[in-house]
C-alpha cells in the first residue's frame, strides 16, 4: 500500500522556521523524484520545490529562493523541505508528491497534506 505521510507542519510567526518530513512506504522511494506543492483557500495548487530521485537537482518556486532548501534521505525513504524566513504568503496546506514515470506512463502518488500557518 503506497503512502505519504508528511509532518512537521504547524503554526509559526513571521521570520520563524519549520521543517517538514514526508516519509513514504510501499514503492521504491530512490526511483521516484519528490516535490512539495502548497495550496491556501481560495487558489491553485502551486509547486513549491521538487528534487529528483538522486538528490543532484533541484527547483524551487521564484517566491520561495533563498528560503526553503528540499532534501532528501534514500536510505530513510524521506524528503524534507526546510522553510525559513516564513512570511505570512507561506500560509497554506503542504502536499508531498512522489513522481516517476515507467516507458509511457507516469505514476503519481500523494500525501494528505500538513498545515502551515505563519501568524504573529
Amino acid at each position: 500500500q503506497v503512502q505519504l505521510v508528511e509532518s512537521g507542519g504547524g503554526l509559526v510567526q513571521p521570520g520563524g522556521s519549520l521543517r517538514l518530513s514526508c516519509t513514504a512506504s510501499g514503492f521504491t522511494f530512490s526511483r521516484y523524484s519528490m516535490s512539495f506543492y502548497r495550496q491556501a483557500p481560495g487558489t491553485e495548487r502551486e509547486l513549491v520545490a521538487s528534487i529528483s530521485h538522486t538528490g543532484a537537482d533541484t527547483n524551487y518556486a521564484d517566491s520561495v529562493k533563498g528560503r526553503f532548501t528540499i532534501s532528501r534521505d534514500n536510505d530513510r525513504n524521506t524528503v524534507y523541505l526546510q522553510m525559513n524566513s516564513l512570511k505570512p504568503e507561506d500560509t497554506a496546506v503542504y502536499l508531498c508528491s512522489a513522481r516517476t514515470q515507467y516507458g509511457f506512463v507516469p505514476y503519481v502518488y500523494w500525501g494528505q497534506g500538513t498545515q502551515v500557518t505563519v501568524s504573529s
